[in-house]
């Protein structure tokens, strides 16, 4: 099985590892956190290294996928997502098995795609995007990179939503509308 690391040991992590461990493709070799939790564990995975170790790290694992959470800004996403990609690393999509990605959807690098999502067909998620438990992407939309869809939000069809937005947990958008750069929409919007 192939080996992968996690950048960002925090709460979104503990949910990220679960899905890696339902799908099965990836053994977690070990978490990069901050210098100071070098030694400690996040659900039994050793926090291995910190940011500026993935150069090193990279030598030994070809795998890696931002696990650090977004709500206000997808600065340290991005961050991390651009240090991965610069130090060499393969940036693979997760998706659990529990959620259901239509063949005809296309997902990018460091996508991670949460238990019971759904993406149907003609969508297209850019890179670094963190698809939400209980997400419903309809046909057609496309969500730009580094975009995070809180749990049980509902994007309807044709929407475009441009990147590093936020959308809250239980957003309903309507049809056809483009969500412009970096927004942010609370939980239980309805946006039109």
């Amino acid at each position: 099985m192939k080996e992968i690391i996690l950048i960002g040991g925090g709460g979104h992590c503990k949910s990220v590892i679960d899905v890696i461990e339902r799908e099965g493709r990836f053994k977690i070799a070990g978490i990069v956190d901050k210098p100071e939790l070098l030694g400690s564990n996040v659900l039994g995975y050793p926090i291995i290294g910190n940011d500026s170790d993935l150069p090193i790290l990279v030598k030994k694992y070809n795998y890696a996928l931002v696990t650090t959470g977004q709500i206000k800004s997808p600065s340290l996403r991005i961050k991390l997502f651009d240090l991965a990609v610069d130090a060499g690393f393969i940036l693979p999509s997760i998706a659990s098995p529990n959620a259901y990605v239509s063949s005809h959807a296309s997902i990018g690098n460091g996508v991670v795609i949460m238990h019971n999502a759904l993406i149907n067909a003609s969508a297209t998620i850019g890179n670094n995007c963190i698809i939400n438990s209980k997400v419903l992407i309809e046909h057609d939309c496309q969500i730009s990179k580094h975009c995070h869809i809180s749990t049980n939000a509902t994007i309807n069809g044709g929407v475009i939503v441009q990147s590093g937005c936020f959308i809250g947990s239980g957003v309903i958008t309507k049809e056809s509308i483009t969500i412009g750069k970096n927004s942010f929409i609370k939980a239980g919007s309805l946006v039109t």
